[in-house]
C-alpha cells in the first residue's frame, strides 16, 4: 500500500486548508484510513480517522474545525481545515490499515502499518 499525501502549505491564522491522501497498491475496499500530525519536538498526534464501518473520529482539539471526507472511487481521504491555529502547525501525516482498529485504538499510530510521506502546514500568527 502506497500513501500519497498532499495539500501543505502556509496560511494566516484563521485560515483553511485541505489536505488529501491518495492510497494506491493493496488497499482493500473496506478500510481504516486517518490523519497524525508530528510538530517539532512532540510525538506524533491523532488528529482524525474513519474507522472499518466508515465512522469518523476526531481529536478534541480539532473537533468543529476539521472535517474528513473521503472518496472511494478514488481511495483518497480529505482533510478540510477551517480556523487554523498556530499550533496546528506540524508535519502531518495518512495512515491507513487493511484491518479493523477498534475505536479506542483509532489514536494509536502502531496501529497503521502504512503511512504517507508527510505534508507540512504552517500557520502564522
Amino acid at each position: 500500500v502506497q500513501l500519497q499525501a498532499s495539500g501543505g502549505g502556509l496560511v494566516q491564522a484563521g485560515g483553511s486548508l485541505r489536505l488529501s491522501c491518495a492510497a494506491s497498491g493493496s488497499i482493500f475496499s473496506r478500510n481504516t484510513m486517518g490523519w497524525f500530525r508530528q510538530a517539532p519536538g512532540k510525538e506524533r498526534e491523532f488528529v482524525a480517522a474513519f474507522n472499518w464501518d466508515r465512522n469518523a473520529f476526531y481529536a478534541d482539539s480539532v473537533k468543529g474545525r476539521f472535517t474528513i471526507s473521503r472518496d472511494g472511487a478514488k481511495n483518497t481521504v480529505y482533510l478540510q481545515m477551517n480556523s487554523l491555529k498556530p499550533e496546528d502547525t506540524a508535519l502531518y501525516y495518512c495512515a491507513a490499515s487493511n484491518s479493523r482498529i477498534i475505536v479506542s485504538a483509532l489514536g494509536m499510530p502502531s496501529q497503521y502499518p502504512y503511512w504517507g510521506q508527510g505534508t507540512l502546514v504552517t500557520v502564522s500568527s
